[in-house]
């Protein structure tokens, strides 16, 4: 009985397999048009389906929208009640029907076509209405599904979903989407947080107090309370970071005679030559600086050299990295 079970579970998995193999083989001129009048759209790429293929719908729609293409889902069954009203001049509409004659769906082609959006259909029977009506036609191929029985959707479910995978990250790539883009449509996270860079989390400007070598120390003091922060970078003339003094530095002078060392040079007191981290890399990685050097601030360069923001344990606590 097990063995059965086993072999039948296999058995699907091949069948979803080879349904995604047989795709590649149909990756061409019909693929390259509907990417084109998605990459020209000036509104929103909109998915519809009715039953299972609205799920997967719904997927890709999240997909197009999470990687830098407006979209959203059109349930079908709605849209003859009103949701219609969703769509505009500028939009594009992805269909997808296995057969090609979903009821639900054919009954607002007519009011597509008043419109006159381009329409895109995924639907394994080019010879359907629904493929007779788009614009462009995206055959999947699927001549069975997985379900033993034939009947519930799986293998055409599988391919409508990779084929929209195959569109939404073709996209991205022919819009130039880079990871700063990916991180600020997902703010909320882990997976944003993980591709956080330095330099969205640094800080910059009025809150990252800069000096000279030769200013004294109690100047400093001043700098570090204005911009409230815990540290202060010292820089040469060209901007370039030469040293950074701390809390720590100053806990350290103060054991000696704290009166003279506030007159000090800071360069004098401060710890020259810090562990610093450029801008472009990964806050994680910054994080994990701090945790294996013990250390609370680390100063933020170019690839220059130069000083170009502070980062602080803290900045990462707000972040939600700690």
């Amino acid at each position: 009985m097990s063995q059965t079970v086993l072999q039948t579970a296999r058995h699907i998995l091949a069948i979803e397999a080879r349904a995604i193999q047989r795709l590649r083989r149909r990756i061409g001129k019909s693929f390259e048009r509907a990417l084109e009048i998605m990459y020209r759209c000036k509104g929103r790429v909109i998915i519809t389906g009715m039953g299972k293929p609205g799920l997967i719908a719904r997927k890709i729609a999240a997909t197009l929208a999470s990687t830098g293409t407006p979209s959203l889902f059109l349930h079908p069954a709605e849209a003859v009640h009103g949701d219609l009203g969703m769509i505009t001049e500028e939009d594009v509409l992805i269909a997808i029907s296995n057969s090609g004659e979903t009821e639900e769906i054919l009954k607002i082609l007519s009011t597509i076509k008043k419109i006159g959006i381009a329409l895109i259909t995924m639907t394994s029977n080019p010879q359907s209405t629904l493929a007779q009506n788009a614009d462009v036609v995206l055959d999947l191929g699927v001549d069975r599904e997985a379900c033993p029985l034939n009947l519930a959707p799986s293998a055409s479910t599988t391919a409508a979903l990779a084929m929209g995978d195959a569109l939404a990250l073709s996209l991205l790539k022919k819009k130039g989407f880079q990871t700063e883009d990916f991180v600020k449509l997902h703010p909320g996270g882990s997976l944003g947080r993980r591709l956080l860079k330095v330099k969205n989390l640094m800080r910059r400007g009025k809150a990252h107090p800069t000096v000279h070598p030769e200013t004294p120390v109690h100047r400093v003091l001043l700098s570090i309370t204005r911009a409230r922060a815990g540290c202060c970078s010292i820089v040469d003339r060209r901007g370039k970071l030469i040293g950074i003094f701390t809390d720590g530095d100053l806990r350290r002078c103060l054991r000696d005679d704290g009166e003279k060392v506030l007159r000090e040079p800071v360069r004098n007191v401060a710890t020259m030559k810090p562990l610093t981290i450029y801008e472009n890399k990964l806050a994680a990685e910054a994080l994990h600086i701090l945790r294996s050097k013990k250390i609370d601030e680390l100063p933020v360069v170019d690839r220059k050299g130069r000083a170009v923001g502070l980062l602080d344990v803290q900045d990462l606590l707000k972040a939600g990295f700690v």
